[in-house]
């Protein structure tokens, strides 16, 4: 068997890329990063960024946007329609959007517990379906999903985001082992805390302190390390990666 449209650098070009969580975080430095590589890129998300229109559009790429739940089934099928219509089939895709929250094991309350898992776990699983038959009628694709390294091994607070996520790479593997042989290649990315604007939100000083003394790297991440990773999964160097959860944590979990 040939190796065939292998491409070590990791180009994108002429690819269509629908973007998940597009407006903000690993999203958006995803979206700038695929638009610099050559995409198009179909922003998802409960909003519009004219800042990723204007980049993308400096890029000399399309960008369209569609603003929209996606919890709800109808804006997801609603979304990926627009996304066929106005740029084409898709490539790629990257599904960034998620909500984050910390509360201990016995006070997390359904009301967190619910909309976790609704964002991070089920709008993951049924953009991926939704994408997916697309892609399985057009000769395959790349999909990305962001897992976290709190599905991986416990974190102290994390119950339902934790619980999410683990859910994201459990369907990962899942959609890659039933798909590989239709040129498909799903896999997951799980970082360790990444410097956005959800880990302000949600962890205190004290709390980053604390973690960060037990990462071997001494750091936190950058949301564009984690957009260079899904850069090259989303590439033809990647062909042969599928079901991988790539755990991007500083050696946390190695510790």
């Amino acid at each position: 068997m040939q190796l065939n449209n292998f491409d070590e650098s990791f180009s994108l070009e002429g690819k269509n890329a629908i973007i998940t969580g597009a407006c903000s975080g690993i999203g958006l430095e995803t979206a700038k990063m695929f638009a610099r590589k050559g995409a198009n890129i179909f922003s998802f998300d409960v909003r519009v960024s004219d800042e990723l229109e204007t980049y993308v559009k400096e890029q000399g790429r399309q960008c369209v946007s569609y603003a929209g739940d996606i919890t709800m089934e109808a804006d997801i099928l609603e979304a990926v329609q627009t996304a066929c219509s106005q740029l084409g089939k898709p490539d790629i895709l990257v599904n960034c959007a998620g909500i984050g929250g910390t509360e201990t094991a016995e006070n997390t309350s359904e009301d967190m517990w619910d909309r976790i898992i609704a964002v991070d776990l089920k709008g993951t699983v049924r953009m991926t379906q939704a994408v997916g038959k697309v892609m399985l009628a057009n000769g395959g694709g790349k999909i990305v999903n962001i897992g976290s390294q709190a599905g991986v091994v416990a974190l102290d607070r994390h119950l339902a985001y934790g619980s999410a996520k683990a859910g994201v790479i459990y369907a990962t593997k899942q959609f890659a082992m039933e798909w590989a042989k239709h040129n498909i290649n799903v896999n997951c990315i799980s970082p360790t805390v990444i410097l956005t604007k959800m880990v302000e939100d949600t962890w205190t000083e004290e709390e980053k302190e604390v973690f960060l003394g037990k990462i071997p790297a001494r750091r936190f991440g950058y949301p564009k390390e984690i957009a260079a990773c899904a850069a090259f999964l989303s590439s033809d160097a990647a062909t042969l990666l599928n079901g991988a959860n790539v755990v991007v944590d500083g050696g946390y979990t190695i510790a």
